[in-house]
């Protein structure tokens, strides 16, 4: 499994421990640093049935700082992974995938249950 995180967030921190305490192995990866390939996001969209909404930290600054509310439903798929892929800030937050493509944005423990 691949977890995309930053490490200052709580609901990161969370899903490590959640992880740690089901004896996961997992590599953790600073997503500020190093976002998620555009592969991987196109896996997480899949999940997510195409909703590339779902994909974004919609409570994050750069996403009020960029407009992105009201130039998301006008940008391509590509379009909206291009900017994904540049800036791990715009990423919602943690980003899991497992080793099969599947996967979750944000950190609910019931939905994160089913990929163990």
């Amino acid at each position: 499994m691949i977890l995309y995180q930053y490490p200052k967030c709580s609901t990161c921190r969370k899903a490590v421990n959640y992880l740690k305490a089901q004896g996961v192995e997992f590599d953790a990866i600073d997503i500020t640093e190093q976002p998620p390939t555009k592969e991987e996001l196109l896996m997480m969209l899949e999940n997510y049935q195409g909703e590339i909404r779902k994909l974004f930290n919609t409570s994050g600054v750069q996403y009020r700082e960029l407009n992105l509310k009201a130039k998301l439903p006008d940008l391509t798929t590509g379009q909206a992974i291009d900017l994904l892929s540049g800036n791990g800030k715009l990423i919602k937050r943690p980003f899991i995938l497992t080793s099969d493509n599947r996967g979750f944005v944000g950190f609910k423990e019931m939905e994160w249950s089913t990929l163990l």
